[in-house]
C-alpha cells in the first residue's frame, strides 16, 4: 500500500480541532511540531515548571491513503475544523508499519487524579482510577482536546450519582461514557454525524456502560438533570433554546468548544435561562457551567 503525508502548518489555537478532523477524515495519524524547530526561535514544549507550551505556529504532519485522494481529505478535515485550507504540502512516504507508528503517538492522558483515558493497546496506568477505554477515530472527543478535558473536569465535580445527562454534539461519546462511569443513571447522547452515533455506541460497549446514542433528528422526550454540549461557539448560540429546555429547574449545563473572547457572547445568549459561574479555561478554550434559572 502507497501512503502520502500531508505537511502544514497552522496557529496554535487551530491544532486540537484540526488534529481531530484530520482523523475523522480518514488521515491514519496526525503529529505536531514546533513550525519554527531547528531556528532561532524554536520554542521547548515545557517550561522551567514543567508545564506544557502552546507554540504560536505547529506543522502538522497527516499520515493518509493516497486512495482516496489526500487533497479531498484535507478539504473536508478543514470543513470540520471550521477554517480554510492552509498552505500544505504532500510527500510520498515508504510503506512500513503503519499502525504501529500512529499507536505510538497516542497514550494514556490523565484527565485529574482519578480519571484517565486509556487506549485499547495500552494498560491503564492507575488501574484502581476510573478509565475510559477511548481509541482515536471516526468522532471528535478522544481527550487531547482541552475543551473535552475542560468537560470531562466539570463532570467529575458535578455528577455526584443517579443523574439524567444529555451530551449534545456527543461525538465519540466520551462525554456520555464518563458520567455514567462517574455515576450517572442514564446518559442521552446527541449527533447530527451517523459515523459518530455509530462511534460512540460502540465506545459505550468496549466501557461496560448502557450509553443510548441518537441521531440529531431524534425527539428527546426527556429533561435532564445535567446537560453538556462541547461543540463551537456558533452553534452553541443558536441551540441555546434548545439545549436550556433540555435542563430541568435547578439543574446544570455546561457549554465548550468555546474560544475565550467569545465566551462573554455565549454566555449573553443563555442569559434568560442559566446563572453562569466564573468559566475555567485552559489553552485559550472555556468551558462555562452554570446552574438552570
Amino acid at each position: 500500500m502507497t501512503f502520502a503525508a500531508l505537511v502544514l502548518e497552522v496557529k496554535a489555537e487551530e491544532v486540537g480541532a484540526l488534529c481531530d478532523a484530520l482523523l475523522d477524515a480518514g488521515a491514519l495519524s496526525v503529529s505536531c511540531e514546533d513550525a519554527r524547530a531547528g531556528t532561532a526561535a524554536e520554542a521547548p514544549h515545557f517550561d522551567g515548571s514543567g508545564e506544557s507550551v502552546s507554540w504560536p505556529r505547529v506543522k502538522l504532519t497527516a499520515l493518509c491513503k493516497v486512495q482516496p485522494e489526500p487533497e479531498r481529505l484535507l478539504r473536508r478535515a478543514c470543513d470540520l475544523a471550521g477554517i480554510a485550507v492552509p498552505a500544505h504540502e504532500l510527500r510520498s512516504v515508504a510503506d512500513e508499519d503503519w499502525v504501529a507508528k500512529s499507536r505510538e503517538q497516542f497514550g494514556p492522558i490523565r484527565i485529574s487524579a482519578h480519571l484517565w483515558i486509556v487506549p485499547t493497546w495500552r494498560a491503564p496506568p492507575e488501574p484502581e482510577a476510573i478509565n475510559l477505554v477511548l481509541d482515536p477515530g471516526l468522532a471528535f472527543g478522544t481527550g487531547s482536546h482541552p475543551s473535552t478535558r475542560l468537560c470531562l473536569q466539570w463532570l467529575e465535580r458535578s455528577i455526584a450519582g443517579g443523574e439524567t445527562v444529555l451530551d449534545y454534539g456527543c461525538g465519540s461519546g466520551i462525554l456520555a461514557i464518563a458520567a455514567l462511569k462517574l455515576g450517572a443513571r442514564r446518559a442521552v447522547g446527541v449527533d447530527i454525524d451517523t459515523d459518530a452515533v455509530a462511534t460512540a455506541r460502540d465506545n459505550a460497549r468496549r466501557n461496560g456502560v448502557a450509553g443510548e446514542f441518537l441521531g440529531v433528528g431524534a425527539p428527546l422526550t426527556f429533561i435532564a438533570d445535567v446537560v453538556i454540549a462541547n461543540i463551537l461557539a456558533n452553534p452553541l448560540m443558536v441551540l441555546a433554546p434548545v439545549l436550556a429546555s433540555r435542563c430541568r429547574q435547578g439543574g446544570r449545563i455546561a457549554l465548550s468548544g468555546i474560544l475565550s473572547d467569545q465566551a462573554d457572547e455565549v454566555a449573553k445568549c443563555y442569559s434568560p435561562w442559566i446563572a453562569f459561574a466564573p468559566p475555567a479555561e485552559a489553552e485559550g478554550w472555556v468551558c462555562l457551567s452554570g446552574v438552570k434559572l
